[in-house]
């Protein structure tokens, strides 16, 4: 999904993307988005539309601080989530090891759903330990086949041991599958999915599994605990909204629901040469067909949806509408900013906005010549407009213009798309750190001053 040149050449994410996917029988939407700190504002606007997340955590480096992050965004805004412990293949991979470092770092549970068979190069697969099975994957057909076989001998008593582990865990947030356990009952797969379930959506533990991407390891169990365990749109708490009267106004639940009134929110905006904005849509309440007027309640401007797309990363498809719990883009919003709340005139509720830190560095940057000029301006409102965390200005004492974001990084990806995307040369100075400083604590302290001045002698006191 990371479709963007400077993606490719970087190795990492830089911006989310967008796709939709059938699973056996379930539609998935899903959002790919960068974990480095400086690209913060992809993280905070997914989180704020998401159901769900999967934590993609290294089984060599463990938790690393971009990670540390990203987990308290998604704390902030109550999102459930169940971790993948990728690279298991690598040189120095410890999985219980990665796990541990997660408890510690972030004080949760953590639930094995897995352990490995063998770890680094020589990892071959992966014991389930609900079905008590193990998985191998094919390397002929990059992993697309599975192999499931019984356990092998060797490996029976640790399997059992962290089977235990887990129902003892499970059986700990449900108070039916406790009595089973006390009793010494015999606990159902069915039983036990249920209420790892139940336990994941009211963050109680993070059910964990593993792989390696690379290599098409363990991705297609890892789908399978996405249905399995991550809530749907009806599971998690309905979204709050303020409903605007003309006096007054008042908090509303907004149940998901596609026979209610549409009601959707704009949680990004990108730049495209051909269609212009794309903004991204989660839809939580209703419909919204193509050629439909839409209410931009928080301008108070209604606009027409000319087109609905359904991402795929870079590549789209024309649907004829959405509904509650989808996401898609919709092409002629000529008006609509991240954080818009989209809906109808006679249901003006607005969403609750986002919110987005404040740029730490700034860098002074001037066109390249005075045909530029207007070029650059334009560029730079295209891309504060895609990015709420990239500001420019014009400073009144030095007459340059000075462009602000998250990090070094952020501000030469932004300075790369400048050049290469919109074709503007332009130089760029040196960054400057944004900082303030602030007294943090109170402290008493005497001084005495005593000399001999011309045959008298002087003292003072402060205190």
């Amino acid at each position: 999904m990371d479709w963007m040149q400077q993606e490719q050449e970087r190795g990492i994410t830089i911006c989310s993307a967008a796709t939709t996917t059938d699973w056996k029988g379930y539609q998935i939407n899903i959002i790919d988005t960068p974990g480095h700190v400086d690209f913060t504002a992809e993280v905070e606007r997914s989180l704020r539309v998401l159901d769900g997340a999967v934590a993609v955590i290294c089984a060599v480096d463990g938790v690393q601080p971009q990670t540390e992050t990203v987990w308290k965004q998604a704390d902030e805004f109550n999102v459930p989530r169940l971790g993948f412990m990728n690279k298991m293949d690598r040189i120095g991979a410890d999985f219980f090891g990665s796990m541990n470092d997660v408890h510690e770092k972030f004080g949760v549970d953590c639930l094995a759903l897995q352990i490995p068979i063998g770890e680094g190069p020589d990892f071959e697969g992966v014991i389930d330990l609900l079905k008590m099975k193990e998985l191998r994957w094919s390397e002929e057909d990059e992993g697309e086949t599975i192999t499931e076989s019984d356990i092998d001998a060797s490996r029976l008593s640790q399997a059992q041991q962290w089977r235990e582990k887990l129902v003892d865990m499970v059986a700990g947030t449900d108070d039916a599958l406790a009595e089973i356990y006390l009793e010494g009952g015999e606990i159902t797969v069915d039983q036990l999915k249920k209420a790892i379930r139940a336990g994941t959506i009211n963050r109680a533990f993070v059910p964990f599994v593993m792989g390696s991407a690379r290599h098409n390891q363990g991705v297609q169990p890892l789908i399978d605990a996405v249905i399995d365990y991550l809530p749907c749109p009806t599971d998690v708490p309905a979204a709050k909204g303020i409903k605007i009267k003309k006096d007054q106004s008042e908090d509303v639940e907004v149940p998901c629901d596609a026979t209610k009134m549409p009601l959707g929110l704009v949680f990004k905006i990108q730049y495209d040469r051909e269609m212009g904005a794309l903004c991204y849509v989660r839809m939580y309440a209703g419909k919204i067909k193509t050629g439909e007027q839409v209410f931009n309640v928080g301008k108070k401007k209604r606009e027409r949806v000319n087109r609905i797309l359904r991402m795929h990363s870079n590549k789209s498809e024309a649907v004829e509408s959405v509904e509650a719990g989808d996401i898609a883009v919709f092409i002629g919003l000529k008006l609509a900013q991240t954080g818009d709340t989209l809906s109808n005139e006679s249901y003006p509720v607005l969403l609750e906005d986002m919110h987005f830190p404040e740029p730490v560095i700034s860098v002074a940057i001037e066109p390249a010549s005075l045909s530029e000029k207007d070029k650059l301006t334009e560029t730079l409102q295209i891309l504060s407009r895609e990015d709420p965390t990239f500001t420019s200005r014009e400073d009144s004492e030095t007459g340059q213009v000075i462009i602000s974001g998250m990090g070094e990084l952020h501000i030469d990806v932004l300075a790369t798309r400048m050049k290469d995307d919109f074709k503007v040369e332009a130089r760029i100075g040196a960054p400057q750190v944004t900082y303030r400083e602030s007294i943090t604590a109170t402290a008493e302290h005497s001084e005495t001053f005593e000399k001999t001045i011309g045959g008298k002698e002087n003292t003072a006191g402060i205190t």
